[in-house]
């Protein structure tokens, strides 16, 4: 169709004034949107088109070859040794293996003293090596990838790869193709310049998005030899910021402007365009993605964090040990002064031919040489095999949380995944959930239900409304078209649009439905079907909201067919019409709205608007219709109470003069370098004023499946859930009762402010109040801590403008007593960095674990600054999942996540770390009582290979068995019982008492291990290599008895694990008394055969666990915490029968 003569030719200027997104915000701002200056050639990268060696001489710029590993052949060894010695306690163990190496502190071999942190160092090495290996593998397939360049010799297109590809070379990128490099667009196959691109391998959104050529180079002529020569770019340097770019381009002496629709970024894939030509700009690792290409930051896990307290005071025994050690030391040698001539451990005197001694350097070096021995010698009092001991665990727990079926989405085919492993069991103490609203309680699949047009509401509150039958076709030639979705119509009003008679609320309607396929940015594509005569338009954009209007005026006879960037085709209840596209403003925060420039079949020129209410009613015309006006307003309330979310839709006729006047400012707006986005934000507030109103839509976001029993079964666990949301309050409010959130039990306050004054007076109204009802409860005691069945519920509504006067301010102390009193806080409008500050809040003003959950780019923020962050698999692409630290398809596994998977992990590696500190500090008590017996000379009994497999073949295994398979309690009753979950809360697995505990444990089974066989064995002529013998089966059996009595669940793994250790135990001791060369020859097979020495080991075993067994049954009978009265409940009931869950997820019923 010609265009339309009154207002001459527009080619397609977009107007690019914000977000492309007309719901939801991303988190940033293009860089030409914050007003930057005008970028001066110190500060620019200059690029001449299609001429490499000119533009890079020097060959100073990045090529394009990337690189994700770490590491290279000559620089592993030493970047991953000094990555590895972070780790204070390698270090610490480097200081005693480099202590023991120097000969007047040898106590054990020096080859023995290194082999525990060789052996840790290997195990880290190996596994760090394995995953560069594949890196680098990646990165040599992606390399080696072909790009389609133009030869400067001869200006045609020939093959090159990747990773030669440089700055400022003229490439083509085909359809399905990759994008090798950041490029700008100079041509494309469709004449007016569009590209369709696909940012999945980016951003991990899967819509479509558009990038546009600019006028100046898309009509050149691409047959010529060097079409694209002539033309110089001036952009910035490379930066992370992937929705902004600032540059401009010299070309025929005119200076034309670019922005980030001008260029196509570096794994962007090209879809339903043909091909497009650009320039590289930026290459290899300056291009945008590897600049955003670091990970998530590192966390730390809560029992992590208190292990440095413990092994402080660990520490402090160990150092109190050497001390008495060495000060005994002083005393003995001092005592026994004139006797140390003929000592065998300090002869004073060399009866050879030097007149040196040696052996002996005064007292005074003596202690503080035996204080360093001592050190080396009790050195396992902190574990190092605790550390690749909790790494192995945790690994073994993310490969059963990958494999529960119970978190795997059917719906999306996602299985769970566990992006971080070190802090598995931080599930177990989860105390805060902050959520997202769309797309993570709800599905983000939004669907049209009711309509509001004229003032006249067409669904009497009846949602969803009446299937009104089959969806609208068009017919193309031979071949039929239908959307690929139908949406449930309702009979009036299809009969309105349908009808002969023209009326006035007829001729709204149609105008309401026009304005919904033609005010977006959907493309539609044509989808082959297996019926050769049938074809599906399956409409591609970047909101889930904007596809279900189109759907929705598709339903209704309005079918969008055909988008370029000059025009669109719609079918119009099956009249087949094109509109010329004269411009777009898309949507950005500040006006909360996007508009279109519609050249119509009829000449007249019309501006469609869509926006938020808040918004839309600030531009509307309301010296006319006042009615119709207070009529949608109604309806929009009415919408919103039903958990809808709402848009106003407006129109407004353009004369030649006003379209003129738009165009001249566009023109002048987007030619400027300073300040262009505030500029094209003003040229689009100018237009849309004085508008009609045609109605309002109201689209269901729909619940996820089964969030209602989620979020009640989280809430009984003691969690608290905080829903942070972008939507109105009416909906989010709507929402939070649909979910179970809120209840009609809760006093609700509400805090809505608008100045820094009245939100300091609502919130000291809230603490009075919350005060006020904490008084009366008839469980005050218990209103802080959220428990009590009779205390009054409440509930905190706030909106995001109260939250600037809070957030950052002394208010903020205000805020947080409110919030921690409400059992729920819902909160509304709020941005993204707002999200992360209310998180920011209670991790700053409370010990509690947070969880922050979402599913889009504007949950990033949150997730990252929480203590646990998930991310949903959802419609909004995957950017929140790769920034989370586990990811899931649904809201509701939180469930089995948190209350079985985190439950399970927190009491194994509590348990873990505890046995860890108990088992080591058993062996290093043995040893300091043999100390004492030795005139403080440090010797040992117990063999220096036996001292090194200790912690790493005797004991090692059992543990790690049990920190990945041992449950106290069954799927079933932790799913029904969900209060079992605040064991977690409340540190019962592991603190301070239990470690106190556990060291008194400890020196006890020391005692009954040394001492009798000691008392046994003082008046034999038994050899101390013998009796180190014994100690060393005797402390094993007794270690892994005492963790056999504490093993939950029992299977054949860990029978192996246990048993075998023991067996593997005598097995060694065995074989190194066997070798000739080493000390204690032959020693085992002495003692054993004595009866006495059986009668030690059943002696020892008996005296060593008989307390801790007598305490444990004791406290279990009689001070049963929750815990063991729910393993009672599981042997004595017949809990099968009963209901085991009360969330509809047939897999958390299965049996285990």
């Amino acid at each position: 169709m010609p265009p339309t003569p009154p207002f001459g030719h527009w080619l397609s200027k977009h107007i690019k004034t914000g977000k492309s997104n007309c719901t939801h915000d991303r988190e940033g701002e293009s860089v030409e949107e914050m007003g930057q200056p005008e970028l001066a050639d110190a500060d620019a990268r200059l690029i001449i088109v299609g001429d490499p060696g000119r533009t890079d001489p020097h060959l100073q710029l990045a090529g394009n070859a990337v690189r994700t590993a770490k590491y290279s052949p000559f620089t592993f060894l030493p970047r991953n040794l000094f990555e590895q010695f972070h780790r204070v306690a390698y270090v610490y163990f480097l200081v005693i293996a480099v202590l023991n190496q120097l000969p007047q502190l040898a106590v054990f071999g020096r080859g023995a003293s290194v082999l525990p942190l060789a052996f840790v160092l290997l195990v880290t090495a190996v596994k760090d090596a394995y995953e560069d290996w594949r890196r680098h593998r990646s990165d040599r397939i992606e390399n080696n990838r072909a790009a389609s360049v133009v030869d400067p010799r001869d200006g045609q297109f020939r093959p090159k790869r990747w990773k030669d590809v440089r700055v400022g070379e003229v490439l083509k990128v085909f359809a399905d193709e990759t994008n090798p490099c950041d490029m700008v667009l100079l041509a494309t196959s469709d004449p007016t310049g569009v590209a369709y691109v696909q940012t999945i391998n980016l951003d991990g959104e899967s819509n479509l998005k558009t990038r546009y050529a600019k006028q100046e180079t898309t009509s050149r002529p691409i047959g010529d030899e060097h079409p694209f020569a002539a033309g110089l770019i001036r952009c910035e340097r490379p930066n992370r910021n992937i929705y902004g770019f600032l540059a401009n381009m010299e070309i025929d002496g005119k200076r034309v402007s670019l922005g980030p629709s001008n260029i196509i970024l570096r794994g962007c894939e090209l879809k339903n365009t043909a091909w497009a030509i650009g320039v590289a700009v930026y290459a290899g690792s300056e291009t945008k993605v590897m600049l955003n290409s670091s990970g998530a930051p590192s966390k730390r896990s809560r029992l992590e964090t208190h292990m440095n307290r413990e092994t402080l005071l660990l520490s402090a025994v160990l150092i109190t040990l050497c001390s008495v050690v060495s000060i005994c030391n002083g005393i003995w040698l001092g005592k026994h002064r004139n006797d140390l001539e003929l000592s065998q451990f300090f002869r004073k005197r060399d009866y050879s031919d030097s007149d040196e001694n040696y052996n002996y350097y005064g007292i005074g070096m003596q202690v503080f040489f035996t204080f360093l021995m001592s050190v080396i010698v009790f050195q396992i009092m902190i574990p190092i095999s605790l550390y690749i001991s909790m790494e192995l665990a945790r690994l073994g727990q993310a490969y059963f949380m990958i494999r529960d079926t119970n978190l795997y989405d059917e719906s999306s085919n996602s299985k769970f995944q566990c992006r971080a492993l070190n802090i598995n069991e931080d599930l177990g103490q989860i105390k805060y959930v902050f959520s997202d609203k769309t797309g993570t309680l709800t599905e983000n699949k939004m669907e049209f239900q009711c309509a509001s047009i004229r003032g006249r509401d067409y669904s009497s509150g009846k949602v969803p409304l009446q299937d009104n039958g089959g969806t609208h076709s068009d017919l193309v030639g031979d071949q039929i078209w239908k959307p690929k979705m139908s949406v449930k119509t309702d009979p009036e009003l299809v009969a309105l649009l349908r009808s002969k008679v023209e009326t006035e609320q007829g001729k709204q309607a149609r105008e309401f439905f026009l304005a919904l396929a033609c005010c977006n940015t959907i493309v539609p594509l044509v989808v082959e079907t297996a019926d050769q005569t049938q074809k599906l338009i399956d409409y591609q954009g970047e909101s889930p909201d904007e596809q279900a209007l189109v759907y929705a005026a598709a339903s209704y006879g309005f079918v969008l067919i055909e988008r370029t960037s000059g025009h669109i085709v719609i079918d119009v209840l099956g009249d087949r019409q094109r509109y010329d596209v004269l411009g777009l403003h898309e949507f950005d925060s500040d006006r909360k709205r996007m508009s279109v420039i519609i050249g119509c079949p009829d000449k007249t020129v019309k501006l469609y608007v869509k926006g938020a209410d808040i918004s839309m009613f600030g531009v509307i015309q309301k010296t006319i219709n006042l009615d119709i006006i207070r009529a949608t307003e109604t309806s929009i309330n009415a919408y919103s109470s039903l958990g809808l979310r709402t848009l106003v839709i407006g129109m407004r006729k353009l004369s030649r003069n006003d379209f003129e006047e738009w165009q001249s400012a566009y023109e002048n707006a987007s030619t400027e370098l300073i300040g262009r986005g505030r500029l094209l934000r003003a040229v689009a507030s100018n237009v849309e004023r004085d508008l009609h109103i045609l109605g309002a839509s109201g689209i269901e976001d729909k619940l996820q499946q089964g969030v209602p029993q989620a979020i009640e079964s989280i809430r009984q666990a003691g969690i608290k859930v905080w829903v942070l949301t972008g939507d109105k309050q009416e909906t989010a409010i709507s929402i939070g009762f649909s979910c179970k959130l809120l209840t009609s039990e809760m006093t609700q306050i509400v805090i809505n402010s608008n100045s820094r004054e009245s939100c300091k007076k609502s919130l000291q109204d809230a603490v009075a109040l919350s005060s006020k009802l904490a008084a009366i409860s008839p469980d005050s005691e218990n209103i802080l801590r959220g428990t009590g069945s009779s205390r009054i519920a409440l509930a905190l509504v706030i909106d995001g403008n109260s939250l600037v006067y809070i957030l950052e301010t002394e208010l903020e102390e205000e805020l947080f007593k409110v919030a921690t009193v409400c059992d729920v806080v819902l909160c509304c409008r709020v941005a993204p960095l707002q999200k992360a500050g209310i998180v920011a809040l209670m991790k700053n003003q409370t010990d509690d674990m947070t969880l922050a959950i979402g599913d889009g780019a504007n949950d990033v923020s949150m997730i990252q600054m929480a203590d646990v962050g998930i991310g949903i698999s959802g419609q909004e692409g995957r950017q929140a999942v790769m920034a989370s630290d586990f990811a899931m398809g649904q809201f509701r596994f939180l469930v089995p996540l948190l209350l079985v998977h985190g439950h399970w992990n927190y009491q194994r590696m509590a348990y873990m770390i505890l046995y860890n500190f108990y088992r080591n500090a058993v062996f290093v008590f043995i040893l300091f009582w043999y100390v004492l017996y030795t005139a403080y000379s440090l010797t040992t009994a117990i063999s220096e290979w036996s001292s090194v497999l200790y912690s790493v073949i005797y004991t090692a295994l059992p543990t790690i068995v049990v920190g990945i398979l041992d449950k106290d309690l069954s799927r079933r009753t932790l799913i029904k019982y969900p209060q079992l979950y605040r064991a977690g809360q409340r540190d019962e697995r592991y603190n301070l008492k239990l470690f106190i505990l556990t060291m008194m444990d400890s020196i006890w089974q020391s005692v009954a291990i040394f001492y009798i066989p000691y008392l046994a064995y003082r008046q034999s002529v038994v050899d101390g290599s013998s009796l180190g013998d014994l100690w060393t089966l005797a402390v094993v059996i007794l270690v892994n008895i005492h963790l056999a009595m504490d093993v939950f669940q029992w299977n054949w793994i860990t029978h192996a694990s246990i048993w075998g250790c023991i067996v593997a135990t005598v097995i060694c001791v065995i074989i190194i008394d066997s070798i000739w060369m080493l000390p204690g020859y032959w020693a085992i097979f002495h003692i054993m055969g004595t009866g006495l020495f059986w009668l030690c080991l059943l002696g020892i075993i008996i005296a060593g666990i008989l307390p801790r067994f007598t305490t444990k049954a004791l406290t279990e009978y009689f001070m049963p915490n929750d815990i063991q009265i729910a393993r009672e409940l599981e042997k004595y009931q017949n809990i099968n029968a009963a209901t085991t869950s009360e969330i509809p997820m047939i897999t958390l019923s299965q049996p285990l």
